[in-house]
């Protein structure tokens, strides 16, 4: 689960809940990963007491904070028994140098080869990509060096991965790289929006869950002056396929395509097209009776309507 950052924690917080039933509801385990964030123990208390709302059977701290630290076998036999790990904010640089390559990195991968749920907001997002945005400046043209990269866990492979994506206006870095390196995937991360990525019969589909969007540039065909640009100046980057995915878009992260979703119509507002359509199916047949008026065909609708007087009637308003 890519989490954009800023995720909905009190009023509706949609994506959290999704975690915990993901990781299994009134039986997750859930390790709480907080490395990247300059915060004390108030980040984990805040994701505990809202997992543990949520239905979740259990809530446990791992907090390295050196690599060192991240050879200590209790916070890996955490992981180890965890269904569902989560990575908070911060900063991503911080968290992959301390975790990555090491036993607790392992074990997040491990996690993840069995089944269980790996999220990430923020930094914890970023890092989930093979090459992960270390730092950089916000700006909508990309620029050379605006950037730079370090190496991410992996768990969406030939990607980089960006967050608070619209709202810090991310779009030039991110294309930045994409020029740089056309090979990967760019996905960038609204706030509070989540791609969850699952293993579909061997390719990753990723689903967009909240209120935002996820935004993907697709520089396979493109064409760059990435390698020759010097300094700070704007890099030529053509022929970039955009997608722009709002909430219940599904594309195939691996075939790089949307794919496509059945409409799906609220049970209220399918039996309102339900009547409409009946009352345009009549109202075609009462303009073809040739003796019919249109005051007559307004009396016949209006007596009909006043059957289901919560209903409005058509026929009444701007003619």
């Amino acid at each position: 689960m890519i989490i954009g950052g800023a995720e909905d924690k009190v009023r509706k917080p949609t994506i959290l809940k999704h975690f915990v039933a993901l990781s299994g509801g009134k039986d997750a385990r859930i390790a709480v990963i907080p490395t990247a964030s300059s915060l004390g123990r108030e980040v984990v208390d805040v994701y505990d007491a809202l997992f543990t709302k949520f239905g979740a059977a259990r809530v446990d701290a791992v907090r390295p904070e050196s690599r060192e630290q991240s050879h200590d076998a209790a916070l890996v036999k955490a992981i180890d028994g965890a269904t569902g790990v989560f990575m908070t904010g911060g900063n991503q640089l911080k968290l992959s140098s301390i975790v990555c390559g090491t036993p607790v990195g392992d074990a997040i991968l491990r996690a993840h080869a069995r089944g269980a749920v790996v999220a990430g907001t923020s930094a914890g997002a970023s890092i989930q990509s093979s090459h992960m945005v270390a730092f950089g400046v916000g700006g909508a043209t990309p620029k050379q060096r605006m950037t730079q990269v370090a190496a991410g866990l992996g768990l969406v492979d030939a990607t980089v991965i960006d967050q608070h994506f619209d709202q810090r206006n991310r779009y030039g870095r991110l294309l930045m790289i994409v020029a740089q390196s056309p090979q990967l995937l760019g996905i960038g991360v609204d706030e509070d929006t989540c791609g969850l990525v699952e293993d579909v019969d061997g390719d990753l589909v990723m689903r967009v869950l909240g209120k935002g969007a996820v935004t993907v540039f697709d520089g396979a065909r493109m064409v760059s002056n990435a390698y020759e640009a010097t300094r700070s100046s704007p890099l030529l980057a053509s022929g970039v396929v955009f997608h722009v995915l709002p909430q219940g878009s599904v594309f195939n992260l691996t075939t790089r395509a949307l794919v496509p979703q059945e409409p799906v119509v609220d049970p209220e507002d399918a039996d309102e097209l339900a009547e409409a359509s009946r009352d345009l199916r009549q109202l075609a047949r009462d303009i073809a009776a040739a003796d019919a008026t249109p005051e007559a065909i307004r009396r016949r609708l209006k007596l009909r309507r006043s059957r289901s007087p919560q209903t409005p009637d058509p026929t009444q308003g701007d003619h």
